[in-house]
């Protein structure tokens, strides 16, 4: 998609640590991004890639200790989110930036109906009374899909079924109308059928509201379905973005043609599946060079001991990537 708008959010250089016994692991290390108003950034890669953290940092949720943001910025609508005290996170969070996460009954408390987890969140952003915000929850709980919804919000969370709590998910964090979405993982412990109903909802929740999604998932058939643009993230170093249409055309990077050759499409068999070799490493012990290196199918000997940079390629469509070898020449190498 073009941009004729300024990006609503900036991530500039951003570093991230944790400080543990056995030394300091550095889970983000320079990543940055720009989200736009109205689009969909899909962040993918392997457990441990960094993305779940990043996105944490947006939050203003990365404990610490042991967490430490130790360097750069993340500018929304040109302030610095990483300068603000709790207080001022509290006039943020929910009401500017929201997040689903991947686990609703570890987010939604059990204990608590989901009138009373609906209404705390409105009747702070939006200065409705108890009656005003309980009428605006149970709209939203229709919007959402939720059946009889005057009566489902006096339930609790087991009360629900999965698919049924990650819409109360999605009411809660569309609540207040936020800029920005942020969802982590939302669909992964739903069936196909539950899922493809939550990723419609979330579109046709982005087009009424105009909200910026960032979503989180190592799902390529999502990616697929719902982002306009895609960052590949790996060992806590973006590796790869461009548009969507760019990366399942031409990836760029070794690590992003490992996730599409491992991803199943509707035209292969199981046996056509390609999963990438090894483990992703220790990060406290990476290796030297580019950290793909001991998995990568096109390893020369400058990757063992150069970190590639991120570089911006040639062409219409903007696209960086941060590999020493032209992959597509070493591709065509291969095949002949």
């Amino acid at each position: 998609m073009s941009h004729s708008t300024d990006p609503i959010l900036q991530v500039q250089n951003l570093q991230v640590e944790f400080h543990t016994d056995s030394g300091v692991v550095r889970a983000v290390n320079g990543v940055s991004f720009d989200l736009y108003p109205g689009e969909t950034l899909g962040i993918v890669g392997e457990s441990g890639s960094g993305k779940s953290v990043t996105n944490l940092s947006l939050m203003g949720l990365i404990p610490q200790p042991p967490g430490k943001i130790a360097g750069g910025k993340v500018l929304y609508n040109g302030q610095n989110l990483l300068e603000l005290n709790q207080r001022q996170w509290q006039q943020v969070r929910g009401k500017k930036i929201a997040m689903i996460f991947q686990d609703p009954m570890t987010a939604l408390n059990p204990f608590l109906t989901v009138e009373e987890q609906l209404i705390e969140v409105t009747m702070l952003h939006m200065q409705l009374n108890r009656a005003q915000a309980t009428e605006h929850a149970i709209e939203i709980l229709r919007k959402v899909g939720i059946p009889g919804a005057e009566k489902r919000i006096r339930d609790y969370p087991h009360q629900f079924s999965g698919g049924m709590r990650q819409r109360v998910m999605i009411a809660m964090a569309i609540s207040c109308q936020p800029d920005i979405l942020i969802a982590d993982e939302p669909t992964t412990a739903l069936d196909v059928t539950i899922q493809a109903q939550i990723l419609e909802l979330m579109k046709s929740m982005q087009e009424e509201f105009g909200t910026a999604i960032i979503f989180i998932t190592h799902d390529l058939g999502v990616v697929a379905s719902i982002c306009d643009r895609v960052m590949v993230m790996y060992a806590g170093r973006k590796v790869e973005q461009s548009t969507t249409r760019e990366i399942f055309r031409q990836p760029r990077h070794p690590y992003t043609v490992g996730l599409l050759n491992s991803a199943p499409r509707w035209d292969q068999g199981e046996d056509d599946l390609q999963a990438i070799d090894g483990q992703p490493p220790d990060l406290l012990n990476l290796p030297l060079g580019c950290s793909f290196n001991p998995r990568c199918q096109f390893v020369q000997d400058s990757c063992l001991q150069d970190t590639p940079p991120l570089v911006a390629l040639e062409g219409e469509t903007p696209h960086q990537h941060a590999c020493l070898q032209d992959i597509t020449q070493t591709e065509e190498d291969h095949s002949s």
